[in-house]
């Protein structure tokens, strides 16, 4: 479970991010709040105050187009929502529902993980969208 906490809080803290900069804001700051407040009770202000700082730091970096600072963005909101999932791993499909919710298409975030191997002259062809081959 262990992978599987850390791929959700990837794409949550890259969903977080992203979706802080758009319309959907208010959607993200009350979802995300709710969800520590039926989890982790005691620290939803503290998280609901540091999403409303974070967006500004989302917008100014987006406006001066910091990609460093909106990585370091994602990061911050990835460890912690992995260390809410570690605390309370009963969250992690509600975290999951509410993602789906937010970003229904997964246009924000998503991430792919391929696996394969080749042995002798065998070859393998991946791809995490459009593949285009042309052998001749």
């Amino acid at each position: 479970m262990d992978s599987e906490v850390t791929l959700l809080a990837q794409s949550a803290g890259a969903t977080l991010v992203t979706l802080m900069a758009t319309d959907a804001w208010q959607r993200v700051r009350d979802g995300i709040t709710q969800l520590w407040r039926r989890t982790q009770p005691e620290r939803a202000e503290t998280v609901a105050a540091e999403l409303a700082a974070c967006r500004e730091d989302v917008l100014a970096a987006a406006a001066a187009h910091d990609q460093e600072t909106l990585d370091e963005l994602r990061l911050q909101w990835q460890g912690s929502v992995r260390r809410l999932l570690v605390a309370r791993p009963a969250a992690v499909e509600e975290l999951r529902a509410l993602l789906d919710q937010l970003d229904p298409g997964g246009s924000a975030a998503r991430q792919i993980t391929q696996h394969a191997t080749a042995s002798g002259q065998a070859r393998v062809y991946q791809a995490g969208r459009d593949q285009h081959i042309a052998e001749r």
